[in-house]
């Protein structure tokens, strides 16, 4: 299964090893290095079989190259995905981590490691003991730290561009805003819409971190009246079981891979609601780490490229308008554009 999924990628590496010592799967796949090396973050999780984790790393690695084109970062494409047994931790982790450096430094700069699901900026310090080819580390380590608060941001202002879209001002007072997962994004994205005078609804497995909030138990979420739905959380909610049941205007979250097979996107044009393509949206993390890490932008550079999000996004919709086409493929047609 892992030799046809390879054969049949439209990417330009896959890169594979077995750690013998955590019985984990170690998957590093680049996508694309037309706009530069690549970048992506490196999730750690428990999968079914090594297949269904190396497909994971390579869509997530596809929505890279899309990422960093649509928001005009000189970089392309990566992602890498540690299947593991367990969630190790102490020495077994540590020991993870450092060989996991090792692979990556092997690659001679081609691809860029930083954070992602189940890992921190924590491990992306022992990672750069070894590795010089790490982003968001701690800011004591030199590097921009957690990179949630800024993929926050930028999903902020995506919101506030598709709220004017759809209802003729970027005013979130009074807006009910469903988030999905209060986790590192979903969190102080909440407080921000909150103190912009928004009506924050929020779902999450730990039902204290939604302490201030309306909260939504998670098997609700599909079917909750809101103005936007936010999710935050693991990605593909989006679906054809899911979408006719949504009653919401606008779907605007940081998760990654939020629809589930690409006809989706079809079905929420059909479905009068507006569509904020993932990979457009929560582009803020990687302009702040990979702008502040590569690049050497100053605070305001990154503040303006985060709220830049939402004149990007204005201009997919507008695209996806005048062509009569969903705001997935506009936004796409965007991204191959600037590839080329």
């Amino acid at each position: 299964m892992l030799e046809e999924l390879i054969r049949s990628w439209d990417g330009e590496e896959v890169v594979v090893r077995f750690d013998e010592p955590t019985g984990t799967w170690m998957f590093v796949c680049i996508h694309s290095t037309a706009r530069g090396p690549a970048g992506g973050g490196m999730r750690m999780k428990v999968y079914a079989e090594p297949g269904e984790a190396l497909g994971d790393a390579m869509r997530l690695a596809s929505a890279m190259t899309l990422k960093m084109a649509a928001v005009d970062m000189p970089f392309g494409g990566g992602k890498a995905v540690l299947a593991v047994p367990e969630l190790f931790d102490g020495e077994a982790r540590r020991g993870l981590l450092l060989r996991y450096a090792d692979l990556v430094a092997s690659l001679r700069g081609t691809f860029n490691t930083g954070p992602d699901v189940n890992t921190s900026a924590a491990d992306m310090d022992v990672i750069g003991e070894r590795c010089g080819y790490v982003f968001c580390r701690s800011e004591e380590n030199g590097g921009s730290g957690n990179p949630g608060p800024h993929t926050a941001r930028g999903v902020f202002h995506g919101i506030r561009a598709s709220v004017r879209h759809v209802f003729g001002t970027d005013s979130l007072e009074g807006r009910s805003v469903l988030v999905q997962g209060l986790g590192n994004v979903g969190a102080p994205l909440a407080a921000e819409l909150a103190a912009a005078g928004a009506r924050v609804l929020a779902s999450d497995v730990v039902p204290d971190r939604a302490a201030g909030t309306d909260f939504v138990p998670a098997e609700e979420v599909i079917g909750t009246e809101c103005e936007v739905y936010a999710p935050c959380a693991l990605g593909g909610t989006l679906n054809a079981e899911t979408i006719p049941r949504l009653r919401c205007r606008i779907v605007a979250g940081s998760a990654n891979n939020q629809l589930a097979e690409p006809e989706d996107a079809e079905r929420l044009r059909a479905a009068g609601i507006l569509y904020a393509p993932d990979f457009v949206i929560n582009a803020g993390g990687v302009l702040n780490s990979l702008g502040a890490e590569h690049l050497g932008w100053t605070r305001e550079q990154i503040e303006e490229r985060l709220a830049a999000i939402g004149d990007t996004l204005a201009e997919i919709y507008a695209r996806a308008d005048a062509a009569d086409m969903t705001t997935e493929a506009a936004a796409e047609q965007l991204a191959v554009a600037r590839l080329a």
